[in-house]
């Protein structure tokens, strides 16, 4: 009882010490978008066949272009065949991603993957030397009138649980995994080896029943956990079954319980009806992982006139949408859904508002004290990969001097609400600034014990590690070690994504 009064005591000293000669400062909010990890607008690079769709002018790639001028567009995703990134066994052509990838990479900004071993404008998606080496497979002729694909063409779908199959895919998963396996910049990979364009549909090649899909499923999802167990992976809705309504499927479970999150390309599909599918699906998912939407190709939808902005917004908010994925031209899309863009990067993920900060105007130095901050996510869906609240202390050259992180407090607690509802969170850290290093032991002024032959001007041996004076303070939220890695929609950035709050002077 007496340690818990001491105790006690002694956190009501820290609060009264950081209420005295406070300061209150409230930081200018903004509508800017922001680039983050785990979240943002996704852009289709390749979408199953090379041309489409990347970054382009007249027709014309850009090269290097990150899309900057495209708000919260944070993410680059390659959907590939396997044939094209493995032409001969053994031998890979990363250099088809590298080349688009490292300008995105260089930027700080993410990578995505699909790659699929069934496509309705490849013969052979999976490679032909697959075939040639044992695999079975199904040979159909793809029904649907298409200007790229001569009518009548033969292609060729794999026996997605054919042994000779898995273990080649198995090793390219190796290849893969060994070049961009838990990697940061690496935002999600879809597991699209299963059925048509990676999204489970064999209605028109081998026709597997939901029984036979379960069991492709779960050999997938093994493989793909094996080779990528720190990395994002994101699965089709469409395994489950296109249209079925509900939340519970064996496969989207099964794949759930193996912390495979959801992707679901249902957006605005259908000409009629529903313009999604598996909302309360997505329910299951959000709370923990991701979940990453994905709309038809522009050009298709609107002029069938399922089209709708609003409809693009509402689905963000349905799904509690970390990622949305363009799909199409992406100048198009912006010039003709630039408002939608902007409120849904208002939304879409997470979006942490530091409202308040109340700090002591003065210190000493190597004391413990409290900074006090107000927070709130105004995004649909946690910051999933969690950060730390930092304090830093910038000189008058603007050079950090000192920093100290709230290991405590992970702002993927903080709640999410409906728009303009986001709860408030208010927490207090403990800060200390600064040390004070006993150089030598004193007896009455005199030094008995000197531990350093330096000649220090502090007349009670002690030297402060930290030169007293008046310091900017910044808040910011990264990880424990001290590195900002979350962008803020508030003014007064200091750099590296440091939120100037006030000066604080040491003593």
């Amino acid at each position: 009882m007496k340690r818990f009064a001491l105790f006690a005591l002694f956190s009501l000293t820290l609060l009264a010490s950081s209420l005295v000669s406070a300061a209150t400062f409230r930081p200018e909010i903004t509508n800017e978008p922001l680039i983050n990890p785990g979240m943002g607008l996704v852009n289709f690079h390749y979408s199953n066949r090379p041309w489409a769709y990347g970054s382009q002018v007249n027709g014309e790639r850009v090269v290097g272009d990150t899309l900057d001028w495209f708000p919260g567009c944070s993410t680059i995703y390659f959907r590939l065949p396997w044939a094209i990134l493995e032409p001969e066994e053994g031998v890979f052509r990363w250099d088809l991603i590298d080349s688009w990838a490292q300008p995105w990479i260089q930027s700080g900004k993410q990578i995505a993957f699909r790659i699929t071993c069934s496509e309705n404008r490849w013969t052979y998606a999976t490679p032909k030397w697959v075939r040639d080496a044992g695999a079975k497979g199904t040979e159909y002729v793809w029904p649907v009138n298409d200007p790229e694909i001569p009518n009548g063409q033969t292609l060729w779908e794999p026996d997605f649980l054919d042994p000779v199959f898995l273990e080649k895919f198995d090793h390219f998963l190796a290849a893969f995994a060994k070049k961009y396996g838990g990697k940061p910049y690496v935002a999600f990979i879809d597991i699209g080896s299963i059925g048509m364009w990676g999204e489970g549909h064999t209605g028109r090649s081998s026709k597997l029943t939901k029984e036979q899909t379960f069991e492709v499923v779960k050999a997938h999802v093994q493989l793909h956990k094996k080779h990528f167990p720190t990395t994002l992976l994101v699965i089709s809705d469409d395994v489950a079954g296109t249209n079925l309504p509900g939340p519970h499927f064996p496969a989207t479970d099964y794949a759930l319980e193996n912390g495979v999150s959801l992707r679901d390309d249902s957006i605005m599909t259908a000409s009629s009806g529903e313009p999604w599918y598996h909302a309360e699906m997505a329910g299951l998912f959000w709370p923990t992982m991701p979940v990453v939407v994905e709309t038809e190709h522009y050009g298709l939808a609107e002029p069938r006139g399922n089209w709708s902005e609003k409809t693009l917004e509402e689905s963000v908010e349905a799904y509690h949408a970390s990622f949305l994925s363009i799909h199409w031209f992406a100048q198009d899309y912006l010039e003709k859904n630039r408002a939608a863009i902007e409120r849904i990067n208002l939304r879409l993920g997470y979006r942490l508002e530091l409202r308040e900060v109340k700090f002591p105007e003065t210190v000493k130095m190597d004391e413990p004290f409290q900074i006090e901050t107000l927070w709130a996510n105004v995004g649909v869906a946690p910051c999933y990969g969690g950060g730390n609240v930092i304090f830093t202390l910038l000189n008058e050259e603007g050079k950090v001097a000192w920093v100290s992180t709230d290991e405590s407090f992970n702002v993927r607690e903080l709640p999410t609400a409906e728009p303009g509802k986001a709860p408030e969170v208010r927490r207090a850290s403990t800060v200390r600034i600064g040390w004070v290093d006993q150089i030598a032991e004193m007896n009455d002024g005199v030094i008995v014990n000197l531990k350093r032959m330096d000649q220090w001007p502090y007349s009670d041996g002690k030297v402060p590690m930290l030169k007293p004076g008046k310091y900017t303070l910044c808040v910011s939220v990264g990880d424990a070690d001290g590195t900002p890695k979350i962008a803020l929609p508030l003014k007064g950035e200091a750099g590296n994504r440091r939120y100037k709050v006030g000066e604080i002077e040491v003593k």
